[in-house]
């Protein structure tokens, strides 16, 4: 049994315009970093025995910012000596966000006005109908479980935190639970910044915890 907490990045600079972020680099926003902190301040009593990360800047610094203050699960010492510091960050190419081709760093709004036909497609069918020139949603999700089943296999018995990206989580969610992927924005409409989706797997099963959980509000 393997317990992992899916955690989607803190909020970038392209969050106020709801700009879709794929394979970009985008930086967090101050408000970002505030919400790694306290993610942070979470880690610090969770027993986490490993932190994972997507390789794209806004995940992995969300993650380090949990490291620099998470403790394993048997040291509990007010004052950690380094003996006892965290866990650091593992990075898989795999957590990666899905590649949105030409819809990256656009708008909703913007695709319709430069790509409606395919804009439209995609808001009736996601998975069977991915942006033009981005990565097809059903090995997206494919190499999101892979990545997910081998941490949970080198770590069993352990709670690990696995810090990633909305979509990718949302079509990995829906692989894990059996539903069309198709159904990622419907069933999953939202996944806030540093919110924590915890599952359990044991034995080839999957069960969810909680999901979108806020670990308190950030202003």
């Amino acid at each position: 049994m393997t317990d992992l907490v899916l955690v989607r990045h803190g909020e970038t600079v392209w969050h106020a315009e709801n700009r879709y972020a794929g394979i970009t680099d985008v930086e967090l926003t101050p408000r970002g970093l505030a919400q790694a902190a306290r993610l942070a301040d979470w880690a610090a009593g969770a027993g986490l025995a490993a932190i994972w990360a997507s390789p794209l800047s806004r995940a992995r610094i969300t993650a380090e910012t949990a490291a620099a203050k998470a403790a394993p699960p048997a040291s509990r010492t007010a004052i950690p000596t380094a003996a006892e510091a965290g866990p650091a960050v593992q990075v898989d190419e795999r957590l990666r966000e899905l590649d949105f081709g030409q819809g990256d760093g656009l708008t909703s709004a913007e695709m319709k006005a430069r790509f409606p036909e395919a804009r439209a497609a995609f808001e009736a069918d996601p998975a069977a109908h991915p942006l033009p020139g981005g990565e097809d949603p059903h090995r997206a999700a494919d190499r999101f479980v892979a990545a997910l089943h081998d941490i949970a296999a080198a770590h069993p018995g352990g709670r690990v935190l696995v810090v990633a990206h909305t979509t990718a989580i949302r079509l990995a969610l829906c692989r894990l639970i059996g539903v069309p992927l198709g159904e990622y924005r419907r069933l999953f409409p939202r996944l806030d910044n540093c919110a924590l989706t915890e599952l359990r797997l044991r034995d080839g099963q999957v069960a969810m915890l909680q999901y979108n959980s806020p670990i308190g509000a950030v202003r």
